[in-house]
């Protein structure tokens, strides 16, 4: 069964590694090798944990019984986290932000990270916001994802990861119920 729930602080060593392991599939080639090989699942696990523990809206995706063979636990296989938008020039696009959204590759197209997606905008609106933006790298070989889920380009940037200028895409929906209704079949 998959199921998705708010984080808890015992998740963060789960959801660092995940995080990790997605940006070692998704970013060989576009980020430098040597920075990705550097990435910390502690260090990431630290970062989660405060959040978690801060009240942050961070949800994960976990797999149980007949879809996690072998596994006594659920185990985490994805996660979110967003937030209201930080007031910083350059970021405030919308009232929300969808900060992180990384599905393990062997759980993609499942539905994941639509569910996860819309979890976390699903907070952000009982929270005031009435749209949601997210930044990727133009470059990820996911992004035709959130094109699907309804959103719009409405901003690009030029930012250094690993020390490597990279271009990030900003995307848009605008109303938020864009976004909570959106159907990938009919993108």
């Amino acid at each position: 069964m998959i199921s998705v729930r708010r984080a808890r602080p015992a998740d963060a060593v789960a959801i660092g590694a995940v995080h990790v392991a997605a940006w070692r599939n998704t970013y060989p080639g576009i980020l430098p090798d040597g920075f990705l090989a550097r990435l910390s699942v502690p260090r990431q696990a630290a970062h989660y944990d405060g959040a978690i523990r801060a009240g942050g809206a961070v949800f994960v995706a976990t797999a149980s019984g007949l879809d996690a063979p072998g596994s006594a636990t659920p185990r985490i296989v994805g996660f979110a986290t967003g937030a209201r938008t930080r007031g910083e020039a350059g970021y405030r696009l919308g009232e929300g932000e969808i900060e992180t959204l990384y599905v393990l590759d062997d759980w993609r197209e499942r539905g994941l990270g639509r569910r996860l997606l819309r979890t976390s905008a699903g907070q952000l609106a009982s929270s005031g916001c009435r749209s949601v933006f997210l930044w990727v790298l133009r470059d990820n070989p996911s992004r035709w994802f959130y094109a699907r889920m309804g959103g719009k380009t409405v901003a690009e940037q030029t930012i250094t990861v690993g020390g490597t200028a990279v271009v990030q895409t900003a995307i848009l929906w605008d109303p938020i119920e864009r976004l909570l209704q959106a159907s990938p079949q009919a993108s």
